[in-house]
């Protein structure tokens, strides 16, 4: 293959373009032979196999074909139907499946689709194992027949499980609390307003109705306006946006203003700090997030690693030495003493939990951050591998030596679209928008296909 299949977050890309059945299918029939090899203690027990799938339509013909693979390589799989991705890392772990398999391209457009694996214990692969089955699809496979062949069955009863582990995560009840959740007609459509209405909260629910044509189409945690309007008219406490597999969650507060990934992971880490809760009195950000994040827990004297962009790589930083709490800027937040991934619906819960606990609303709890005017510019039509060229990276410098240690900048490729990212922070809207124009147009000159 000329390029890596797997990108940042699991294979991804146009259902039917470069996500097709065939693909699936050869990606289930690999994922066994390479996840499934030592699989149970058991003698002669066939591996089991959590696969889940977000509404996208693609979903269904994608799930119906890996699902398909798997059996015929001799995994045994349970299908658990529309969930949200952490559900199925978290079924994955719970039930002692040799991996999981999740469908969906998170916050993506509906054309596109992708899946992503989960080890034993429902973590995410490491690129060891991406490499490996990426390899083995090329691989010449004997596949079993007669009895030695995988079955399919379907357990949806296996989201109460879920849903009892959310619950049972949190100390405060939400009595009192009035929330609005945008679901983004996704995954947690019916879940996430079930968890809150567990929990005591009010609920009202709005964008929850996939039809598996309508994930995050101008709703969810892409699109937040409707969330905030919709908050104000109902006079609710705060809301809470989902993207399409739940694995994210983002919030507005009872005033309409939008509260990020950066603040919700701040208020979560000062909530633990007051209570002597925060493992080595440390969280884990990323390179993206914002410098206001870093200032905030300098205040708090709360140490921050940034890791590189991605769930994936803030849990390998947070599992080095033991952290219990990290995130990304999109909302991604991983409490690690519950989760082994971002879970939107997890989040959500305990940022309410936190404004009981403290007697606060969200926009007293998010003040503890000056969110810094960031402007992110997304190139495309580019050459990823010629961001290193050497007048990008003299521009690059010459801007960081201009804005000093009031502003940042980061320039980095996508690992799941074919764009490179210019992101620039500064003092003011007006300085970070010219400077990102600057930047990024230097990466078209110097980086263009063209």
């Amino acid at each position: 293959m000329s390029s890596r299949l797997f990108g940042t977050d699991g294979v991804r890309g146009l259902a039917n373009g470069l996500l097709t059945a065939k693909l699936a299918t050869a990606l289930g029939i690999a994922a066994a032979n390479v996840l499934g090899r030592e699989s149970s203690s058991e003698e002669n027990k066939r591996a089991r196999v959590i696969v889940g799938r977000d509404p996208r339509a693609s979903g269904e013909f994608l799930q119906a074909a890996i699902s398909a693979g798997l059996a015929s390589a001799g995994v045994d799989v349970i299908d658990v139907g529309v969930v949200p991705t952490p559900a199925v890392a978290f079924l994955t772990d719970a039930t002692d499946a040799a991996f999981g398999v999740m469908i969906s391209a998170s916050h993506n457009a509906m054309p596109d689709n992708g899946i992503k694996f989960f080890a034993r214990g429902g973590v995410k692969l490491s690129d060891t194992d991406e490499d490996a089955i990426e390899n083995a699809l090329s691989d010449v496979i004997v596949l079993p027949t007669g009895s030695d062949v995988g079955r399919i069955r379907t357990d949806e009863n296996l989201l109460n499980l879920y849903l009892d582990h959310l619950n049972n995560s949190i100390s405060q009840k939400l009595d009192g609390i009035t929330v609005v959740i945008d679901g983004a007609n996704g995954s947690a459509s019916v879940l996430g307003p079930e968890a809150l209405r567990r929990a005591g909260a009010r609920v009202i629910a709005i964008n929850c109705e996939p039809d598996g044509l309508n994930i995050n189409e101008n709703c969810g945690s892409t699109h937040m306006q409707g969330l905030q309007a919709a908050v104000v008219e109902h006079g609710a406490d705060l809301g809470i946006a989902n993207d399409g597999d739940a694995d994210r969650c983002l919030a507005v507060d009872a005033n309409g203003e939008f509260v990020d990934g950066d603040q919700i992971l701040a208020i979560l880490a000062n909530g633990r700090k007051q209570r002597n809760e925060l493992v080595g009195n440390t969280v884990v950000a990323t390179v993206m997030s914002n410098l206001g994040f870093n200032l905030a827990m300098a205040e708090l004297e709360i140490d921050v690693i940034s890791a590189a962009v991605g769930d994936r790589y803030v849990l390998e930083e947070m599992n080095t030495n033991g952290f219990t709490i990290g995130g990304e800027q999109s909302g991604h937040v991983i409490l690690r003493e519950f989760a082994t991934t971002g879970d939107g619906v997890l989040t959500a819960l305990h940022l309410i939990s936190e404004m009981r606990a403290q007697g606060k609303t969200l926009a007293e709890l998010a003040a503890i951050m000056r969110r810094l005017p960031q402007v992110l510019i997304n190139v495309s039509g580019v050459d990823k591998a010629a961001i290193n060229m050497p007048e990008v990276l003299a521009a690059l410098d010459a801007i960081q030596t201009e804005l000093g240690t009031t502003g940042r900048v980061l320039l980095r490729s996508s690992g799941t679209e074919a764009l490179i990212r210019v992101m620039i922070e500064a003092q003011t809207h007006e300085q970070a928008q010219s400077t990102a124009q600057a930047l990024a147009e230097v990466v078209r000159v110097h980086c263009s296909l063209g």
